[in-house]
Formats: C-alpha cells, structure tokens, sequence
C-alpha cells in the first residue's frame, strides 16, 4: 500500500497539469477585494497578494515545472551520455579531455554554477533551462562512462567489434541499451533535483519571471507575508514538497526493482 503512494501522487499532479490545460487555468487574474484571502468556496486554496486565485497558479506553476524538468533532463541526459559513452569506448587521451572538462564542471557546486550562468544569461525560461542544462549533464557522463568502461570489455561487444561493427552501431546497440535502467534511475533522481532548482533560481528571481507562475517566484512572495497570511507559503511549500517527495520515492522503488546497485557493482 505504501509503495503505491509516490505514484498516487504523480498520477494526481499529472491530472492536475492535463486539468490546468482543458481549463486553460492561467492564475493571472487580479482581484483587489480578494488580497492575502483564506481558502473559500471561492478561492478553494486562498489567494496571493495580489487577489490572484492560488489553486489556478499552482496548478500553473506545476505545467511550467513538470516542462522544464522534462525538457531539461532530456538534454542533459542526451548531452552527459553521449560524453560517457565516448570517454568509456575510446579511453585514453579521449577520456583523459572529457573527464578533465567533466571534472572542472564538479568543482563547483550544481546549484552554484546554476545560479552563476542565469545571472549571466539574465531571468527567463529559456535562460533558465539553458543555465541548468550546463550544470547538469555532469552525473550522466560520468555515470556513463563507468558503466561504458565495464561493458566495452563484455564478450559481445567484442565479438561485435571483431564482426566489422562500426562505432556508432556499437554504441548505440550493444552498450546503451544495457545502461538504460540506471539511466532511468539516474532521470527520476534528476527530475527532482531540476524542479528544486527551478524553483530555487525563481525564488531568487533568476527563473520565471512574472506574470507567468512559479512555486519559487510564490514562495518568494508569501514568505513577506507570513505572519499574516500562512496558508500562501504553506500551501506552496506543502505542493512542492509532495511532489518532489513522490518523485524521489518512486526513483528508490525503481532503483530496487531495477536492481541498479547490482549494475553499478557489476
């Protein structure tokens, strides 16, 4: 029964994201007569500082977060793999170059060259998934790459290679498909990891910008009025906790299931 909730709760942010689209849910509407209101049967969650309804900018906030969070693990998953996979196949001087550059990228923290490259490409969603993509890609290269290291020795990989298989046909047929549960793992972990990013880099007013609807850019502007309107930063807070929580719960069910750690030990 537990093990069912992370995807209870995914299934309903889901429905949640497919109900802000039908509906067409935008949150953008102001109402002076509802500033800093408690949740009633007109504002079911309460409204912001502005008489913005919270339920419809949370539901928009989260189409926004679940976009960015996929479209971003896409690339840095594309762009952090295909460096493993060359790093781990080729070796020598190849891995020596990539892992050099993938080790300057780790010295300094994600979130810290996150906020550095949207400071400099300025506020925005574009920038902002720009921003992440480089701070990103870092764990699936070198995940790849061990993982590419082990393979490239598997019998049938050799055998491949002995038969005229060329590089690509190598890569892509008889190595990444064997690396592709711990990459899902490794995705689910990442999805969580980018939406806290997100809105992190929103509540320091580096991510979405307004008038679109972000969790962060929300938490910013609830926790000015905390003492008098609580139910804002809470409800905010509470949504973002429930989800990224189901995220990272369904990531530890896939892990056991998968059997990634008896991958990375192999």
């Amino acid at each position: 029964m537990i093990k069912r909730i992370p995807v209870a709760l995914l299934i309903f942010w889901l429905a949640a994201v497919l109900i802000g689209g039908v509906f067409g849910l935008h949150g953008n509407g102001i109402d002076l007569n509802a500033i800093l209101a408690t949740p009633s049967a007109q504002h079911w969650l309460g409204a912001d500082d502005l008489g913005r309804d919270i339920l419809a900018r949370i539901l928009k906030g989260v189409e926004i977060s679940f976009s960015v969070a996929v479209l971003t693990t896409l690339v840095t998953m594309t762009i952090g793999v295909l460096i493993g996979l060359l790093a781990g196949f080729y070796g020598g001087k190849v891995d020596l170059i990539l892992m050099q550059i993938t080790d300057i990228f780790l010295a300094f923290p994600g979130m810290l060259l996150a906020i550095a490259f949207a400071a400099v490409l300025g506020p925005g969603m574009t920038n902002l998934m720009i921003a992440l993509c480089i701070a990103g890609w870092v764990s699936y290269a070198r995940l790849t790459r061990g993982q590419t290291l082990s393979l490239r020795n598997r019998q049938h990989v050799q055998a491949a290679e002995s038969l005229g298989a060329s590089v690509p046909r190598l890569l892509i047929k008889h190595i990444l498909p064997l690396l592709g549960s711990i990459l899902i793992v490794e995705a689910t972990y990442s999805l969580a990891s980018i939406m806290i990013a997100e809105a992190s880099l929103s509540f320091l007013g580096l991510g979405i910008q307004a008038p679109n609807a972000s969790w962060g850019a929300m938490l910013r502007d609830g926790v000015r009025y905390m003492l008098v309107a609580p139910h804002y930063v809470l409800i905010v807070g509470l949504s973002l906790m429930s989800l990224i929580l189901a995220i990272n719960l369904l990531g530890d069910q896939l892990r056991d299931k998968l059997d990634v750690r008896g991958l990375e030990n192999a």
